[in-house]
C-alpha cells in the first residue's frame, strides 16, 4: 500500500480522498491556487503545495506541474478525484512515465470512452442498446442539421468530450438548431479544448440511471448496484438515490451485466460509472462511461457498506477487489442533495460571496427506525463557515447524503436535515431542496429528467409575505442588540418610561413588501402589532443568535443572524430575510437611476447580439455571458430600444456591472 498520496483536485473531493488516506495511515499531499490559500483541503492535508493562480487552466490544469509536485514531495500516486484532470488520458500517461502510480483507470480506456462518439460505436459492436442519433465525426453544421432533421427533434446535441452538463442543448426544432449548434461548441471549447458534438434523440420523460462499476488487475469485475439520477437542473444532477426506486431484479442484473461488460471491453480498471438513460417502459440505453470516481458515490457507499475510495486506493496498489459480486448486497436506502450556491428563482445562476454563517445538521436525531444509526447521516464539504465562494470554481457548498431502511425513511431524514441548514452571505438551494423532496412527484418517486421544468409551479411557488412571528424574532433581536446610553433611564433598552408605556414603529423590507410593525413595550415583553395582527411575544432565553420566544399562547424557537442591515430569520425550516430601515438614517436618499442591464454575476462577454439603437422586443436575446464554464443570455425585460452596448466580445465583467443602456 502507498505511504503517500498527491490529490490533485480541491473542494469536498480532496477532503473526501484525504479522510479515507487518513483512516488508513497515507500522507496526503494537497495542491492548491492563489484563491484557495486558505481552503479547508489545504487544512486536512498533511502536506500542500501552490500550484499557480486562480484559473483552473493556470493551476489545476497544469499536468507537468502537478507531477512534478508529487516527485518533489515523495508522492507515490495521484488521485485524481473528479472533474479537471481525472478523465485525462495525457495525465494518466504522464504519472505512467513519471512512475507514479495513477488511482484510476489505464490511459486506454480513458481514451476509449472519453469521446462520447467513440465510446458510442464501441458498444454498438458489443450489442449494448444506444438511443438513436449521429456520433460520427462530420461536424459541418449543414450536415449536422440534417442528421437532426433525419433523427427527428426535440434533438440532444452533447459535447463529445463533455461532462457535467456542460456542452449540452435541447433543440426542439429546425429553425433553433444552428444557433443551439454554434452556442454548444463555444461552450464545449470553452470547457473541454474540443467543440466536436454529437447529436441524437431527444426522449420524452426518460430516467437517467448509472451503474457503478469496479475492476482490479486480477481480471475482477463487478457492479456495486444502481444510482437514479434523474432529477437534474441545466444537466445537471440535484438529487441522486440508490437503489432506483421501482427497479426489479431482473432489470437490475441486465443493467449491471451491461456495465461490466462494457468496462471489460476497454480492459477497465479502478471505479468507473456507466450511465444508462431509461424509459418509463424499462427499456434502456448507453449513454456514456464516466471514467472517475462520481460525485454521488457516497449513495452507494451508503447501501453496500463499502469505502469507495479505499477500493481505489487497494486496486491502484495491486490488490484484488475486497468483495467479489456474490458477497455485495443492498442495504436500506440513501439519498443525496447536493448544497449549490445559486439562486434557483434567477435560473440557478451560480452565487458568490462569502459564507458569513453557516449552519449545518450536527446531529440528526431520528427516531422513526428506534435507533440513530451513526452511518445514516453525511456531510462532504469542501467550505467552512468564513470561506469564499468565488467566481473560478464549481460553486458546490456541500453534498448531504441520509440513510434509511427504506426509501420513506430516508425522505424524511432529508427533509429534516434540510431544515436545519443554515447559510447567509450568498443565495443558496436549500429551500428549493426542501420544496423538491417532500414534493408529491420525487416523493411518490414519479421520476424523470424534467421533473423539474414538469413541476415548475409547485417547486417555485409565490413567496408569501412574512408573518408576525417572524417580524417579531427580527424585533427582538433587533432591541435585544440596541445598547443603553450611559445613565440615561429614557436611552434603556428596556424602553423604561415614567408613567407611560414606550410605543415605537420599526419597519422591515423584504421582496414581498415593506412591513410596518408596531411595538407595546410591557414590563415583561412586547406587544407587537403588524398586517392586521398582534400578539404578545416573551424573550424565553438567547444563546447568541438562538432565539426562544413565547408569543400568545405558543413557544417558537429560531436563529436570527444579523449581517449589516439585513436580518435572516431562520424559524419552522423557512429562512427569511428583511432588510431593517431605519428611517431617520435614509432620510433624504432617492431610489437609483433604472434604465441599465446589469451583469448577474462576475463573467466574459462571448456574444453580442443587439446592436446600438436596434428595437428590440421582451425576451430577445442582447448578448451573452460565460461564467463558471456555462452560458447565461441576457434578454430584454420589455420592449424597447437599446441605445449602447458598453462591452466587446471577450470584456470581462464584474457582478453588477451595466451591460448596455436600454430605453422602454
Amino acid at each position: 500500500m502507498f505511504s503517500k498520496i498527491l490529490i490533485a483536485n480541491r473542494g469536498e473531493i480532496a477532503c473526501r480522498v484525504a479522510a479515507t488516506a487518513r483512516r488508513m495511515g497515507i500522507k496526503t499531499v494537497a495542491v492548491y491556487s492563489e484563491a484557495d490559500a486558505n481552503a479547508k483541503h489545504v487544512a486536512v492535508c498533511d502536506e500542500a503545495v501552490l500550484i499557480g493562480p486562480a484559473p483552473a487552466k493556470e493551476s489545476y490544469l497544469r499536468a507537468d506541474k502537478i507531477v512534478e509536485v508529487a516527485l518533489a514531495t515523495g508522492a507515490q500516486a495521484i488521485h485524481p478525484g473528479y472533474g479537471f484532470l481525472s478523465e485525462n488520458s495525457e495525465f494518466a500517461n504522464a504519472c505512467a512515465k513519471a512512475g507514479i502510480a495513477f488511482i484510476g483507470p489505464p490511459a486506454s480506456a480513458i481514451e476509449a470512452m472519453g469521446s462520447k462518439s467513440a465510446a458510442k460505436s464501441l458498444m454498438e459492436k458489443a450489442k449494448v442498446p444506444l438511443v438513436p442519433g449521429y456520433h460520427g465525426d462530420n461536424q459541418d453544421p449543414d450536415f449536422l442539421q440534417g442528421e437532426a432533421d433525419r433523427i427527428g427533434y426535440p434533438v440532444l446535441l452533447k459535447a463529445s468530450a463533455g461532462g457535467g452538463g456542460k456542452g449540452m442543448r435541447v433543440i426542439e426544432k429546425a429553425a433553433d438548431f444552428k444557433d443551439g449548434l454554434a452556442s454548444c461548441k463555444r461552450e464545449a471549447i470553452n470547457s473541454f479544448g474540443d467543440d466536436k458534438v454529437l447529436a441524437e434523440k431527444y426522449l420524452q420523460r426518460p430516467r437517467h440511471i448509472e451503474i457503478q462499476v469496479f475492476a482490479d488487475t486480477h481480471g475482477n469485475c463487478v457492479y456495486l448496484f444502481e444510482r437514479d439520477c434523474s432529477v437534474q437542473r441545466r444537466h445537471q444532477k440535484v438529487l441522486e438515490e440508490a437503489p432506483a426506486p421501482g427497479m426489479t431484479a431482473e432489470r437490475r442484473a441486465a443493467m449491471g451485466e451491461a456495465a461490466v461488460a462494457a468496462a471489460k471491453a476497454v480492459g477497465y480498471v479502478g471505479a468507473g460509472t456507466v450511465e444508462f438513460i431509461a424509459n418509463q417502459d424499462g427499456s434502456f440505453y448507453f449513454m456514456e462511461m464516466n471514467t472517475r470516481l462520481q460525485v454521488e458515490h457516497p449513495v452507494t457507499e451508503m447501501i453496500t457498506g463499502t469505502d469507495l475510495v479505499e477500493w481505489q486506493l487497494r486496486v491502484a496498489a495491486g490488490e484484488k477487489l475486497p468483495l467479489q459480486q456474490d458477497q455485495l448486497r443492498i442495504h436500506g436506502h440513501a439519498i443525496e442533495a447536493r448544497v449549490y450556491a445559486e439562486n434557483p428563482e434567477k435560473g440557478f445562476l451560480p452565487s458568490i460571496g462569502t459564507l458569513r454563517h453557516m449552519r449545518t445538521p450536527e446531529a440528526v436525531n431520528f427516531e422513526l427506525g428506534g435507533s440513530n444509526d451513526p452511518a445514516s447521516f453525511r456531510i462532504d464539504s469542501g467550505v467552512r463557515e468564513g470561506d469564499t465562494i468565488s467566481p473560478f470554481y464549481d460553486p458546490m457548498i456541500a453534498k448531504m447524503i441520509v440513510w434509511g431502511k427504506d426509501r420513506k425513511e430516508a425522505l424524511a431524514r432529508m427533509a429534516q436535515a434540510l431544515a436545519q441548514y443554515q447559510i447567509v452571505g450568498l443565495n443558496s438551494n436549500i429551500g428549493f431542496l426542501s420544496r423538491l423532496v417532500q414534493g408529491e412527484a420525487f416523493s411518490s418517486a414519479d421520476l424523470d429528467t424534467g421533473l423539474i421544468e414538469r413541476h415548475h409551479a409547485a417547486l417555485f411557488p409565490a413567496v408569501a409575505p412574512a408573518n408576525l412571528s417572524t417580524l417579531a424574532f427580527a424585533a427582538v433581536a433587533l432591541i435585544a442588540s440596541e445598547k443603553q446610553v450611559g445613565n440615561d433611564p429614557w436611552q434603556s433598552s428596556t424602553g423604561w418610561r415614567m408613567n407611560a408605556q414606550l410605543q415605537r414603529g420599526l419597519q422591515f423590507e423584504e421582496e414581498q413588501g415593506t412591513h410596518s410593525l408596531s411595538v407595546t413595550y410591557e414590563q415583561d415583553g412586547w406587544t407587537m402589532a403588524a398586517n392586521g395582527a398582534s400578539t404578545q411575544v416573551r424573550l424565553v432565553s438567547q444563546a447568541a443568535n438562538e432565539l426562544v420566544l413565547a408569543m400568545g399562547e405558543q413557544t417558537m424557537r429560531g436563529t436570527v443572524v444579523r449581517d449589516g442591515e439585513q436580518f435572516h430569520v431562520f424559524t419552522q425550516g423557512h429562512h427569511t430575510v428583511l432588510h431593517y430601515i431605519d428611517v431617520m438614517a435614509h432620510a433624504g436618499e432617492s431610489e437609483a437611476e433604472g434604465g441599465r442591464l446589469t451583469a448577474p454575476m462576475p463573467g466574459k462577454i462571448v456574444a453580442v447580439i443587439a446592436k446600438n439603437g436596434q428595437e428590440v422586443k421582451k425576451g430577445e436575446a442582447l448578448l451573452i455571458m460565460e461564467a463558471m464554464k456555462m452560458e447565461h443570455t441576457i434578454s430584454a425585460p420589455h420592449d424597447g430600444v437599446v441605445e449602447e452596448v458598453l462591452y466587446a466580445v471577450g470584456d470581462q465583467v464584474t457582478e453588477g456591472a451595466p451591460l448596455l443602456n436600454f430605453k422602454q
